[in-house]
């Protein structure tokens, strides 16, 4: 009896001892060394890739913001997703698309409202835009929602009504797309992007000085 007593404690003791170097070791040490790695190597991505303004964090640069005015540049649609009662300073809350099929009227019928929508907010006094001038990614939410990016025709198509409204010249808009356009990751894969904050930032900042 006191040899079995004695060999569950001695049991319990070593289960004891094994549950606390790994608590240690994987739940403390490989941590603490995987974030010190992160912070140092990688401290914007680590930390959520994070966008500043004026010194304060205004977003991040993996995750698109609705609710621009006109003023601004416009970033996809972001149909299909619910809305944030708790923090209202980002409207989403969930990530996803609508999961309407191609052939669903639904969908065309919300893809049409898109890009009448796009043609009469970016038609100036001195510039039309045509329907078939309007790209897809105008007038269709990505399969996140959350698409931070444009296509650099999107940004193009916005560039007289962003001119027009903030009292500044074409010329100066397309250069700050142009100044805002990333190319293909490695010069071949994907295509080119524009950050809609990003370039949204930039443009205030112009406006500012001009």
């Amino acid at each position: 009896m006191n040899n079995s007593v004695s060999n569950t404690a001695r049991l319990l003791w070593a289960a004891l001892r094994a549950l606390l170097v790994l608590t240690l070791v994987t739940g403390v040490i490989y941590p603490l060394a995987v974030t010190g790695v992160a912070q140092a190597l990688f401290n914007n991505k680590a930390n959520g890739s994070e966008i500043k303004a004026d010194g304060k964090v205004v977003g991040s640069s993996l995750i698109g913001q609705q609710g621009y005015s006109l003023d601004y540049f416009q970033g996809r649609p972001a149909g299909g997703l619910g809305t944030n009662s708790v923090n209202t300073q980002y409207r989403l809350i969930l990530s996803g698309a609508t999961n309407l099929s191609a052939d669903s009227k639904v969908l065309v019928k919300q893809v049409e409202d898109a890009k009448a929508a796009v043609v009469k907010d970016n038609s100036t006094a001195d510039y039309k835009v045509k329907p078939s001038q309007v790209p897809a990614d105008a007038v269709t939410s990505s399969g996140s929602g959350l698409d931070p990016d444009i296509s650099p025709a999107y940004a193009e198509l916005q560039v007289h009504r962003v001119a027009e409204r903030n009292h500044l010249s074409v010329t100066q808009v397309e250069k700050l797309v142009e100044d805002h356009t990333d190319g293909r990751t490695l010069g071949f894969i994907g295509e080119p992007t524009v950050n809609v904050l990003e370039l949204n930032i930039a443009l205030k900042s112009l406006v500012t000085k001009s």
